[in-house]
């Protein structure tokens, strides 16, 4: 019987790293700005072009490579960050396994002009599929200067399932946010189809924090800053007033790495328990410095999983931290001047003598000698009076009841000769409310249980789509604009979607770096937060992932919706519930919401007999 164990050839097995390393363009961006971080450089300039399907070029300042490092580079685990096993306890850079751009090369055409700092000519390497195609002397500056082209052009496969640019542009501003946050003193610029997304200035970490994000996020940092034996715990974290539901800017870095902690994130939410509502999410920017050993970052290919040996005691000073930071920022008194006419509250003095206060009273006054006032009694008496004329005349001649079909039926219809209105008895009332949350409601096969909110949900996420197909909502001036920040990260793909948000009654004006100022609202969300709402609407639009024009659609409908419906608790009157009902059943879809959480539950007429046997 013949072998059937080969050895796979070195192109298939380094198309194969490839897959595990380098997944998007994104990646392409990471490794490649990690490695001239750790060559030193203090300026690292990114240039985009297609989010990265065309071209993706890394210019560094740093030491540069020899003509046979830049030519070794290339080498599956060929690496000068470490040389025993156990230097992978005791990492002090970025990267360190070696397979970064040998998997860049599987799957890319890549140039590389190098030239080390007293070296005249540098060296120029051209490599296409993992093969290198020329290799020459240049004239180049001190550095490095990598240029891939075609990502993933040799595996059609992978570049198929590339989503669309916008995407794909997010994933890589995104791996370069985290990169510029650790790193504050080196200056890095991204530029992408010859537009400058950002440029970074080397500066303090709050200041980049805010030259990343946004200004308006300065006024809502608290700093946290705590040294202990097992770890030095500094940072930034955000006020409670700064919670949101969606999208809160949350990062965790150690050792000047960005990872992903569930467990460390819980610390956080739980030393602003009870200090903001459930569900919602505070931004944070906690930097961990911990010794080397005490972590493992040689888990997974991304290195965003990291294992700590004290991941316990962490836990709990990074809560106790956090908590004094808002211990902190809430015991500081507010400063109040304004005291006009307030009571001059005199200082104590103890060599000064007080008298007690005296009471006078009247020994002579009797309750009983005054005959109380009769006029209480006659408006008693006639208060018949105050209701003449305000007789109704009551007849159930042309009222009828009509059950509902059963409720295995997909549409529910009440109907009512004289005013279309459904009635249980001649004197109770067409619907009950219970506790504020649902209506009830008798039909054939029992009773009937409608959640209103989920109901008004229904109802407007189907108006606001008819108002986005027909592209003529009715919007209302605001008479102070409403100012929002979003990150510059998100610019591209909040120009695809203020069409939508004009289209559904929304006007936004763009007021440059990330800024937009809210000038007109649709009718019929009065007292609604115009800030938090526009800020959930787009940043939910964005978590969908999506550029079709329907499914934004869709997106923001929702999210208007869910806003503007009659909240949980809100006490209704019979002929609202009745609005609400006719509402409801005019929809597509009445058992369902838009989220797909049902809206009716029917308590059948079995069950209820059930109960009071």
């Amino acid at each position: 019987m013949s072998d059937i164990i080969q050895l796979l050839p070195d192109s298939i097995a380094n198309q194969i790293a490839a897959g595990e390393v380098i997944q998007r363009p994104a990646s392409v961006v990471k490794e490649l700005v990690e490695n001239a971080v750790d060559a030193g450089a203090t300026v690292i300039n990114v240039v985009i072009v297609d989010a990265g399907r065309t071209s993706i070029q890394v210019v560094d300042n740093g030491k540069g490579m020899t003509e046979t490092d830049a030519r070794l580079s290339f080498e599956r685990h060929a690496t000068s960050k470490i040389r025993k096993a156990d230097d992978l306890f005791a990492l002090t850079t970025m990267g360190f396994r070696g397979e970064a751009l040998a998997s860049i090369a599987a799957v890319a055409q890549v140039e590389l002009r190098t030239r080390q700092e007293g070296e005249e000519l540098g060296t120029h390497l051209s490599i296409a599929g993992g093969n290198v195609t020329g290799q020459e002397v240049c004239s180049c500056p001190q550095g490095s200067n990598f240029k891939v082209e075609n990502l993933f052009f040799n595996v059609p496969a992978r570049r198929k399932f590339l989503k669309s640019n916008t995407t794909e542009l997010n994933n890589i501003i995104t791996a370069f946010e985290r990169i510029a946050l650790v790193y504050p003193d080196i200056t890095f610029t991204l530029n992408s189809n010859g537009t400058e997304i950002f440029s970074l200035k080397a500066c303090s970490l709050r200041q980049r924090i805010v030259e990343v994000f946004g200004k308006r996020l300065n006024q809502d940092l608290l700093p946290v800053d705590v040294h202990t034996t097992l770890c030095h715990i500094q940072g930034f974290v955000g006020k409670p007033e700064a919670a949101k539901k969606k999208g809160a800017l949350q990062f965790f870095f150690v050792n000047d790495r960005y990872m992903k902690h569930p467990y460390f994130n819980k610390a956080v939410m739980n030393a602003f328990e009870r200090l903001i509502p459930f569900g919602e999410q505070v931004p944070y920017f906690i930097y961990f410095k911990v010794p080397a050993e005490n972590i493992d970052v040689n888990i997974h290919p991304t290195k965003t999983e990291i294992k700590f040996e004290n991941e316990q005691a962490i836990w709990q000073i990074l809560m106790a931290s956090v908590k004094e930071a808002i211990g902190k920022f809430s015991a500081i008194p507010s400063i109040d001047f304004d005291t006009e006419g307030r009571p001059d509250i005199p200082v104590y003095n103890p060599n000064t003598s007080i008298e007690a206060p005296k009471v006078e009273v009247n020994p002579n006054y009797n309750p009983f000698s005054h005959t109380p006032s009769l006029s209480s009694r006659a408006t008693t008496d006639s208060w018949q009076e105050l209701y003449k004329g305000l007789e109704i005349e009551t007849s159930n001649s042309n009222i009828e009841t009509i059950d509902a079909p059963n409720a295995d039926s997909e549409q529910h219809i009440f109907k009512s000769k004289a005013s279309n209105h459904s009635v249980i008895e001649d004197k109770s009332p067409i619907h009950y409310q219970y506790k504020g949350c649902y209506i009830m409601t008798a039909v054939k096969s029992g009773l009937m249980i409608i959640d209103q909110y989920r109901a008004h949900t229904r109802i407007l996420y189907e108006q606001y789509l008819k108002q986005l197909s027909k592209r003529t909502a009715p919007t209302q001036k605001l008479l102070f604009p409403q100012m929002i920040q979003m990150p510059i990260a998100d610019e591209a793909f909040i120009q695809n979607i203020i069409p939508e948000l004009q289209a559904i009654g929304f006007e936004l004006t763009d007021m440059g770096g990330g800024s937009y100022a809210v000038i007109g609202v649709p009718t019929g969300i009065d007292g609604l937060n115009i800030k938090e709402l526009v800020d959930e609407m787009i940043t939910t639009a964005i978590e969908q992932d999506t550029t079709i024009g329907e499914e934004i659609d869709k997106a923001l409908a929702l999210s208007l919706a869910k806003n503007a419906a009659i909240p949980h608790g809100q006490i209704l009157g019979n002929e609202e519930m009745e609005n609400l009902v006719n509402g409801l059943f005019a929809c597509s879809n009445v058992n369902y919401a838009p989220d797909g959480k049902p809206i009716i539950s029917i308590l059948k007429q079995e069950e209820i007999e059930h109960l009071l046997r």
